[in-house]
C-alpha cells in the first residue's frame, strides 16, 4: 500500500515537472493560452467565446429592446 502511494506520488511529480519545463527553464516562459480568444485563426473568422459573443450581442440591442427585457 505504501509503495503504491509513493510510486503514484513520484509519477505525479515527474508529470508536473515535464509539463512545466517551458515555464520553469525558459526566460519569460509561460503556459500557452488555450482560451478560444487566444487563437488568432478563430479570431480572424470572427469566432469568440460565449461570454464575448453575449457581450457583443448586448451592445447591438437598442434601448427599447433592453427596456422590454427588464419589464418581463
Amino acid at each position: 500500500m505504501l509503495t503504491t502511494l509513493l510510486f503514484t506520488i513520484i509519477i505525479l511529480v515527474i508529470c508536473v515537472v515535464l509539463l512545466s519545463v517551458k515555464v520553469l527553464f525558459k526566460k519569460g516562459g509561460r503556459f500557452p493560452n488555450t482560451h478560444i480568444d487566444g487563437n488568432r485563426a478563430l479570431g480572424k473568422k470572427g469566432i469568440h467565446c460565449a461570454k464575448t459573443q453575449d457581450r457583443e450581442d448586448a451592445k447591438q440591442k437598442n434601448l427599447y429592446d433592453r427596456l422590454k427585457e427588464t419589464e418581463k
